[in-house]
């Protein structure tokens, strides 16, 4: 038996030396393809979720395919780093959702930098401190993020590519579960895990907090203090997992977006999001939605939030998503209509539907 194990680890042996081979070949392709791109940019996200979808479509296993494209996620990452160093800005602090959310999709080989609140992290890549910057927008169980939807409304910025993030929950502590007189979190998780605490910390006060990371900033010095965050924040302020996957519904998952000045090409499975506003009065916001059933435009949601203006008090925009490409035709040809018809229309950008 142990000459068969030597025998199949130098067998593994061999297959990483050509792995490592055929690594820095890619490594050095990709060099080239920045050399002929003349400054454009490195991140083309339409390009890179292809590669992803194919290689998750000619899988044959026994690695699952989100673990391939895991691997692949950070071999593309490291052959981008060659073309451009990219700094990302997210919701911070350190050890949130969002910066998760960064590492998943652009892997390790970015700077990735926190950002105080979501209107900072507007701020600062509108004022191009950075290239990207990483927003949430709505979660499976608790809804849309309204703040990441009303800077959208304003903001010069486009939405480029997503992100679906499986939320997992966890209780973080320094003391016992017994010991524990109050929870901190964001309140979207707090939301997400509030029938767990109701069956196993009944008495224990709930505090909502800007984010995650704060919540287990503050577990990690105050006593009888517990928060509700990922694996990465116990790691990052030493605390220990009281209790894990506490979130009430299964494959609670988080969308991200990722905003930017690129407008990435058509994929043939894409996502194009909007938002518009309609007259007031009867009828009108069927109307709106008239020119996508007639072009045969699938909608994947719609949410309505008010108007950000005084003189619009009591009125509301409405955010919409649809499949495909603005320059998909059925999507170009809805999009025109609408825009006749509609006092306000603003597309906030086509990209590919996100590869978990």
């Amino acid at each position: 038996m142990a000459e068969d194990i030597d025998k199949l680890r130098r067998d593994i042996d061999a297959v990483d030396d050509e792995l490592l081979k055929l690594l820095n070949r890619r490594a050095g392709l990709a060099s080239r393809i920045g050399a002929l791109k003349h400054g454009a940019p490195a991140y083309r996200p339409e390009r890179e979720t292809e590669i992803l979808r194919r290689i998750a479509d000619s899988n044959p296993g026994p690695l699952a395919a989100e673990r391939v494209t895991a691997v692949f996620r950070e071999v593309i990452s490291a052959c981008r780093g060659l073309e451009e160093a990219i700094r990302v800005i997210y919701l911070g602090p350190e050890g949130t959702f969002s910066e998760q959310a960064v590492r998943q999709h652009f892997g390790r080989a970015v700077e990735a930098l926190p950002a105080a609140s979501v209107d900072e992290a507007f701020r600062r890549c509108e004022a191009r401190a950075v290239q990207f910057t990483v927003v949430p927008v709505e979660n499976s169980t608790e809804g849309v993020v309204g703040r990441t939807l009303d800077l959208l409304l304003s903001t010069p910025l486009r939405i480029c590519a997503e992100i679906e993030l499986r939320v997992q929950q966890n209780l973080l502590a320094k003391g016992t579960l017994k010991e524990l007189r109050r929870v901190y979190s964001h309140a979207q998780s707090l939301g997400q895990c509030d029938a767990w605490l109701a069956q196993h910390l009944p008495g224990v006060e709930r505090v909502p907090l800007a984010s995650n990371a704060e919540a287990a900033q503050r577990a990690a010095h105050e006593p009888a203090t517990a928060a509700i965050a990922g694996e990465a924040a116990a790691e990052r302020y030493g605390l220990t997992v009281l209790a894990r996957s506490i979130e009430d519904t299964p494959n609670n998952t988080t969308r991200f977006l990722v905003l930017g000045e690129l407008d990435p090409a058509p994929t043939g499975k894409d996502r194009t999001s909007l938002v518009l506003s309609a007259e007031n009065k009867p009828g009108a916001v069927h109307a709106l939605l008239t020119p996508l059933a007639e072009h045969r435009v699938s909608m994947t949601r719609i949410e309505s939030r008010p108007a950000r203006s005084r003189s619009a008090l009591w009125e509301y925009v409405f955010f919409i998503d649809v499949e495909g490409h603005q320059k998909d035709a059925p999507v170009a040809k809805a999009l025109a209509k609408l825009r006749t018809a509609a006092p306000f229309l603003k597309v906030l950008g086509s990209y590919p539907v996100a590869v978990r």
